[in-house]
């Protein structure tokens, strides 16, 4: 359940306007033979390459950066920019060419450097992108966005400490890199050092990051650096599963399936289940503590009750999902006939909560 099962994501470049517009025209290095139409050329084919890589209109910034480069070969910063539009447009091959013909003249540029590295990370070199990065790091050692490639880099060759190191000094920078410090989660829980990684999932988790939230829902499951806690689990991976997270949406249907006693559990842990997805479920209203509630009704139930149909959908589909099969029939209902002026009948949402439901047995999906 807890398995990582992807790799580490590789960090793409992001072009922003401010970096591809730092440095106006007129304070741009050129040739010394300013006057010249040539230079004049090249400089305003920068400028407009710039300004069409601030746009995000990336082939036709190379189509302008390449003119800079033929009419000024020295100009660094035109050569340094066309680097960066064909990594942006997938040209891998021409990016590398590139840049390392302009650091062959111009070592200081670390931007193009870490342009070079992650090119070469997405053509899969780790060496050369881990020389590249290191040489960056050697100038600058607190180059963020430096440290978190290496750390992808490090990862990808099995350098599970380099990686773990490269990630907190990132996170030592910048804390709020949730993107960091979900690696971290992950490289740490790989060094079987589960207690270290947890707190980096659960911090991730908070801000939001889908696949955070899905480990931190299996850290709770098993008990992984925290105290074992199933309804937490739950609601950790209800968080998961309705952003796309296939496998949170698998670990809660293991835990129906087990509730249900299609699978081999012992009685007292379906017992623990069933009372898992119980408190979810009562959790629920603790989000709402002006509503009254009626008997045993669901969530969902008292939000139709005061007109709250777009707020009510979600809710239901929530606790329907939590074994609640009072909330199943109610979005039977609503899905065959809607609410007038509020929810169309047939919708979507309900629909995909339906089959799910009849797929497990726990609804009957009429045509």
């Amino acid at each position: 359940m807890n398995r990582i099962t992807r790799p580490l994501a590789i960090p793409l470049v992001v072009v922003l306007a401010a970096a591809c517009t730092s440095a106006p025209p007129s304070s741009v290095a050129v040739p010394p033979s300013t006057t010249s139409v040539a230079t004049a050329d090249a400089t305003r084919a920068l400028a407009q390459g710039r300004a069409l890589m601030a746009r995000g209109e990336m082939v036709a910034a190379s189509a302008a950066l390449r003119e800079a480069v033929r009419l000024a070969p020295d100009l660094a910063e035109a050569r340094a920019s066309l680097g960066l539009t064909l990594y942006a447009i997938g040209d891998l091959d021409a990016a590398v060419d590139e840049l390392r013909s302009l650091l062959r003249v111009r070592p200081d540029l670390d931007e193009a450097r870490l342009t070079l590295a992650a090119a070469l990370v997405a053509r899969q070199e780790w060496p050369a992108a881990r020389a590249e990065l290191e040489r960056a790091l050697a100038s600058q050692p607190d180059l963020v966005q430096a440290n978190y490639t290496l750390g992808v880099v490090r990862y990808a060759q099995g350098d599970l400490a380099g990686a773990i190191e490269a990630y907190r000094r990132v996170l030592a920078r910048e804390p709020r890199a949730q993107d960091a410090r979900y690696n971290l989660g992950l490289v740490l829980k790989l060094a079987r050092r589960d207690a270290e990684a947890t707190p980096e999932f659960l911090t991730a988790a908070e801000a939001g990051l889908p696949r955070a939230q899905y480990f931190a829902g299996a850290a709770y499951a098993s008990g992984a650096g925290v105290e074992r806690d199933l309804v937490a689990a739950i609601a950790w991976w209800t968080r998961a599963a309705e952003q796309g997270v296939t496998q949170a949406d698998e670990a809660l249907a293991q835990l129906r399936q087990a509730a249900s006693g299609r699978s081999r559990r012992p009685l007292a842990e379906r017992q623990a289940i069933e009372q898992a997805f119980s408190e979810y479920r009562a959790r629920l209203w603790k989000d709402y503590p002006a509503l009254a509630r009626e008997g045993d009704e669901p969530l969902g139930v008292a939000l139709l009750r005061q007109g709250r149909a777009r707020e009510a959908v979600p809710v239901l589909i929530r606790e329907a999902a939590a074994l609640s099969e009072p909330a199943v029939r109610v979005l039977e209902t609503l899905y065959d006939q809607g609410v007038d002026g509020q929810l169309p009948a047939h919708d979507a949402r309900i629909l995909a909560s339906l089959k799910s439901a009849a797929a497990e047995g726990r609804a009957r999906l009429r045509p």
